[in-house]
């Protein structure tokens, strides 16, 4: 048997699937760091005007399957079921006079209702 069938081959780097500006990354830190938790869990569901929402829940528990991202020192727990849908989304934190919010700029998203509650997403293709 060659040694190329018993060496696996290493394997490259992944892209991570979103990454987070300065602003979003000092809210994960303190919303997770204030609170004890692992992270900060986001995912899409449907519902909305648009369809679909984009969801977040606080990581105390880290699933095999969870894609785990950790940019700027801030770490977010990506769902199974989001992650094709997540691909190459860049989330912001914006404070405005009236609210604060995340703020999810997605190439996957192909629509929003007027009130920017929900949006349309299409799942990225698999390279």
């Amino acid at each position: 048997m060659s040694e190329l069938a018993t060496t696996p081959r290493p394997r490259r780097p992944r892209p991570q699937v979103l990454t987070l500006t300065e602003a979003a990354a000092a809210r994960v830190r303190e919303l997770t760091e204030n609170g004890g938790h692992k992270g900060l869990r986001v995912g899409i569901k449907n519902g909305g005007c648009a369809g679909q929402e984009y969801t977040f829940a606080f990581a105390d528990e880290i699933g095999p399957l969870d894609e785990v991202v950790t940019d700027k020192g801030a770490t977010v727990v990506i769902d199974p079921k989001a992650i094709l849908f997540l691909i190459g989304t860049e989330i912001d934190f914006e404070v405005t006079k009236l609210a604060s919010k995340f703020v999810f700029r997605n190439p996957n998203q192909t629509d929003a209702c007027g009130c920017g509650e929900s949006v349309t997403i299409v799942p990225a293709e698999r390279a």
